[in-house]
């Protein structure tokens, strides 16, 4: 069989409908597929214009694609993405899938088309298009069903909601009276715990110093003679001392009640904070021991910072105060100025903190165990704490066992603070270094 036969039995056995179409749009080849399709007889389209399997409407505009793919003749399918129809020759419409190609017979170049009748296809798009149209319609009806059951669903509950209203109201009475009587007991609870703890703590702290200044004014009139007088000086600084811790422990307890009854007012001005700890290390002179020297070392450029003055000297004393009781070797004040804040470091070398108590520090009645022998009221720093929340600083510390505690407060700058006059100079370690004896 020679190649031309061979192409002639493929040609007619194609299930699809080919039909060649030269330059001029005139149909040269047909095989029986296309033929039994279009519903012609054997070669009877030979010779026939294409645009006779076109539908009336569109043969013109049929005519320019097909020029316009002549110019371009390039393998493709036509009308993607829109419904083709074909024309029998009875005059009836169908729906077809055609795809284009080249090729070169004798010598001259065609056009060959495949043509695939679609029309059960679109049967069955159609029947699925219904389907789905039926389905959407059941959703709706189905999604309004829903919709009147939750109304009713609803009404039920609304009446259930208005049928227990008042028993809820009742339940709300009951738990609210139930919640306030649980912390009106906790609040008792509370106080009767720190009125005992007062108990013992101030019969302590009341009776050491009180002791101290009888047995020392009795001793002060045993040395009225000549040659005496540093031992009446040793009384004297006993007795100073002891009132000073008097006057302390007065102080805080006078401190916490007004901070807990919120009657103490911010009163805010231009505070030069180096001076403040100047006043506050010349004040603690008195009870600072011979052997003891405060150092104050200032870092950094010193501007105002709007505050209430009062009260960063009550943090002062409170943290020096603590460095001379519960150290024996000299106390650095360290104030660190930056361009939005201040921090102030108190650092002695002395007892320090147990590790497992530093949680409490700022409690109420807290005393370290290792400091239970020292007078104090453990109101101090729980005092310090609140007064630095107050001034929207935030205060921390460092400490180990027999190795000193650093106290760290940061105050920040307040947005309208002023520069210090010009003969007011940096100070660093050597400017100020005082020595209290």
């Amino acid at each position: 069989m020679n190649q031309e036969k061979t192409f002639r039995v493929i040609f007619e056995t194609c299930q699809e409908g080919i039909a060649v179409v030269d330059n001029d749009g005139t149909i040269v080849l047909a095989n029986t597929a296309c033929n039994n399709m279009f519903g012609y007889l054997q070669d009877e389209l030979i010779g026939q214009s294409i645009e006779r399997l076109i539908p009336a409407p569109i043969r013109k505009m049929h005519a320019k694609h097909r020029d316009s793919y002549a110019q371009n003749p390039v393998p493709r399918q036509m009308g993607a993405g829109r419904d083709l129809k074909a024309l029998k020759k009875n005059g009836t419409e169908f729906p077809v899938e055609i795809s284009l190609n080249r090729a070169v017979l004798k010598g001259k170049d065609h056009t060959v088309a495949f043509i695939i009748d679609i029309t059960q296809r679109k049967k069955m798009e159609d029947a699925l298009k219904r389907s789905e149209k039926q389905l959407i319609s059941y959703a709706t009806q189905l999604e309004s069903r829903v919709e009147e059951r939750t109304e009713e669903l609803d009404q039920t509950i609304e009446a259930l909601e208005k049928t227990n209203k008042d028993l809820e109201e009742q339940i709300y009475v009951r738990m609210k009276a139930e919640n306030e009587a649980n912390k009106a007991l906790d609040r008792e609870r509370e106080l009767n715990e720190l009125k005992s703890r007062f108990v013992s703590m101030a019969s302590h702290e009341f009776r050491t110093p009180l002791s101290t200044i009888l047995s020392s004014a009795s001793l002060i009139d045993r040395y009225d003679a000549p040659g005496n007088e540093e031992k009446r000086k040793r009384h004297v600084h006993k007795i100073k001392s002891a009132i000073s811790n008097l006057q302390q422990i007065l102080d805080d307890f006078l401190s916490l009640s007004k901070l807990e009854e919120g009657k103490i007012d911010l009163k805010k001005t231009e505070v030069n904070v180096s001076e403040v700890i100047e006043e506050v290390i010349d004040e603690l002179s008195s009870i600072t021991p011979e052997n003891q020297s405060i150092r104050l070392l200032i870092k950094g450029k010193e501007s105002p910072l709007r505050s209430d003055e009062k009260i960063i000297k009550n943090i002062l004393i409170n943290l020096i105060s603590n460095g001379i009781k519960y150290s024996e070797k000299d106390i650095d004040v360290v104030l660190t100025c930056t361009t939005t804040s201040f921090d102030i470091e108190v650092k002695d070398e002395g007892l320090g903190i147990p590790e497992e108590e530093h949680k409490h520090v700022f409690e109420r009645f807290f005393r370290a165990k290792n400091a239970m022998n020292i007078q104090g009221t453990g109101l101090g720093l729980n005092i310090v704490k609140k007064y630095v929340d107050m001034l929207g600083g935030n205060i921390h510390f460092v400490s180990k066992l027999n190795k000193g505690t650093t106290f760290i407060v940061n105050l920040p700058k307040q947005e309208n603070t002023k520069s210090l006059g010009a003969n007011k100079k940096t100070l660093n370690e050597e400017d100020i270094n005082y020595r209290r004896q």
